[in-house]
């Protein structure tokens, strides 16, 4: 598997990778997204922005993750560890259900993390949606801190924010 910078060509493939990932969540009873949200505007702008990234396996988007510095204005409300603002925050992370537990989402993490170490930062934010018991769960594995609970969408249930810090 490689991870390498999106660009906009791959838009098609990242969204069907997406309609794969909401499929299999759908599936298993979690409603965290639909087919609006992610959609290919977010995701255009995420690689246009050059913050995007894909996991590919034989030529094939397998994976993707935004991250970058922008956090939504309801993370002022938590009171994170990681008092020096030098953080990464990743939102829309998802694998073709094909892969899930295979470590796509694994690798896609340990990326973000060793980008917080080259670019000199300490540490990473994200949130996950309560009613997604595999992400919690998948956070927690990988050893990232629940630290309290957001609203970000009024037809939606809380969202959990997570912190690791990485140095």
């Amino acid at each position: 598997m490689k991870i390498r910078k999106a660009q906009l060509r791959d838009l098609k493939n990242i969204m069907s990778m997406y309609n794969s990932c909401v499929s299999g969540m759908i599936e298993n009873g979690i409603d965290q997204w639909d087919k609006t949200y992610p959609n290919s505007s977010v995701i255009k702008e995420d690689i246009l922005a050059q913050t995007y990234f894909v996991a590919i396996k034989n030529n094939i988007i397998i994976g993707g993750i935004n991250i970058d510095k922008n956090q939504d204005e309801t993370y002022l409300s938590i009171s994170w560890q990681d008092k020096s603002n030098s953080f990464l925050v990743v939102h829309r992370l998802a694998v073709k259900s094909d892969f899930w537990d295979k470590k796509v989402g694994k690798n896609l993490m340990l990326f973000a993390e060793n980008l917080v170490i080259e670019k000199g930062l300490t540490s990473i934010r994200l949130d996950t949606y309560s009613g997604n018991p595999k992400a919690i769960n998948f956070y927690r594995k990988l050893k990232y801190i629940e630290l309290g609970a957001i609203s970000l969408k009024p037809e939606k249930n809380e969202y959990y924010c997570f912190e690791k810090k990485i140095r």
